[in-house]
């Protein structure tokens, strides 16, 4: 369990029965499966006719739902770059009550459903569900930290996942700073990390826990077993004097990417101001130099000597990307991956080394061409290995993992892979020489 949840039930005992942040509801053990335009219901496409069929050639809905004054507008901007000028003039009204922004507006990628009036008005979300229906499905609830008033918020979230019961969730948390005592400004490292270290935590003001906490509350018992994660940010402008001004947005582009549908993904990757997975781009350069590693092993004319070699480095660099995700490679960690991989492609990755090992065996041929056919497969292994340990620590830190994603990425990887080894020789000799 993530150690700032725990510090929240810690002042908020109640909390015992809820989720912790970053994790599914209760009983959930699977993501929410990615829907596409293809997935309308059939009672909203008879309930809306030729407009389904219209809105299903549009980009993909990200649908926000808050009181207002909540951090709506705080989070297309961030993620969209755009200025707030920019987002005013590029709402349109799309129902009685709710407004579209089109993301970039003459040829959209990504649109933002902004609901208004909760907690103001009777809301009924029944005209916004028809909108959300035809396209790809995510809710971000936006709720103001100090505000403990949100009832109508829940109202409506209770309202959609009872018609749907798998839609993800991830609620925003915002404005902490209301939270902060006079002249403190944010706390670093950001402590909402599942893995944040404990001083980080502790630093913490107790008046923003209380409120964290409460919130959480507010939720529990939501029905449906679809993802529900929970994300304090802080938004805010340069000229306000907090430091950073976008305080939590990796964490709040990480749920983003762990919960959407694979069609919506790409959509989310083309934004300005998202990250799908910040630890990667120190990540990837690991990968590649164990990769690169594994193959200078097996380079080396003796039998069996390269797989050792192998072995040793993808153990290292899988220690070496558990430390950058902050989880340890324990039994769990290792059952988990290998679930996911598959015994069945484990196996046959092992016998295909095996195989190439025993070209080493033959003379005058087994020193060159079989050494580097056995170099290129340690190389594709180690570096799919690794692409897939990436998702799955990913997708681990914030408690939702999809094990056909990771599968996918490790097919995908190793053909890359193959592909890198050729394109560097390190699967053919010229001459007797590598190059």
């Amino acid at each position: 369990m993530a150690r700032w949840a725990a510090a929240l039930r810690g002042v908020l005992p109640s909390l015992s029965g809820i989720p912790e942040s970053g994790s599914s509801e209760p009983g959930s053990s699977k993501p929410w499966p990615g829907a596409g335009p293809g997935d309308t219901p059939t009672s909203s496409s008879e309930t809306n006719g030729g407009h389904t069929r219209h809105a299903e050639l549009q980009a993909p809905v990200v649908w926000l739902l808050g009181k207002v004054q909540s951090g709506k507008t705080s989070i297309i901007r961030a993620i969209t770059q755009a200025s707030d000028a920019e987002i005013g003039d590029g709402f349109r009204p799309c129902t009685r009550t709710a407004r579209l922004y089109a993301f970039p507006d003459d040829t959209p990628v990504l649109r933002f459903l902004d609901t208004r009036g909760l907690g103001e008005v009777a809301y009924d979300p029944a005209d916004d569900l028809a909108v959300s229906e035809a396209a790809a499905h995510l809710i971000v609830a936006t709720m103001r930290a100090t505000d403990p008033d949100q009832a109508a918020v829940r109202d409506a979230l209770h309202r959609v996942r009872t018609r749907h019961p798998d839609w993800p969730i991830v609620v925003a948390q915002t404005t902490l700073h209301d939270a902060y005592p006079p002249g403190q400004g944010h706390t670093q490292p950001y402590p909402f990390d599942p893995h944040a270290p404990p001083e980080a935590i502790d630093r913490i003001p107790v008046d923003l826990m209380r409120a964290l906490a409460y919130q959480r509350t507010l939720l529990d018992g939501l029905p449906g077993k679809g993802p529900l994660l929970f994300v304090p940010v802080d938004l805010t402008r340069p000229e306000d004097g907090l430091v950073p001004h976008d305080y939590g947005l990796d964490a709040l582009t990480e749920a983003l990417a762990t919960v959407a549908p694979h069609g919506m993904l790409a959509a989310l990757q083309a934004m300005p101001g998202f990250a799908v997975d910040p630890r990667a781009r120190t990540a990837n350069p690991i990968v590649m130099g164990h990769a690169m590693a594994a193959a200078g092993g097996d380079l080396v004319p003796i039998p069996v000597a390269g797989t050792i070699a192998a072995t040793t480095v993808q153990a290292r660099m899988l220690t070496r990307l558990g430390t950058l995700y902050g989880i340890d490679w324990d039994r769990r960690a290792y059952a988990e991956l290998s679930a996911a991989l598959g015994a069945g492609t484990l196996t046959k990755v092992a016998a295909s080394i095996g195989l190439r090992q025993l070209a080493k065996f033959i003379p005058i041929y087994g020193q060159t061409a079989g050494a580097a056919a056995s170099a290129a497969a340690s190389f594709a292994v180690t570096y799919a290995l690794g692409r897939a340990a990436i998702r799955y620590l990913h997708g681990r830190r914030l408690g939702v993992t999809d094990s056909r994603d990771i599968a996918e990425t490790y097919r995908h990887s190793l053909r890359e892979a193959f592909r890198i080894a050729k394109e560097q020789r390190l699967s053919r000799n010229d001459g007797g020489e590598r190059r």
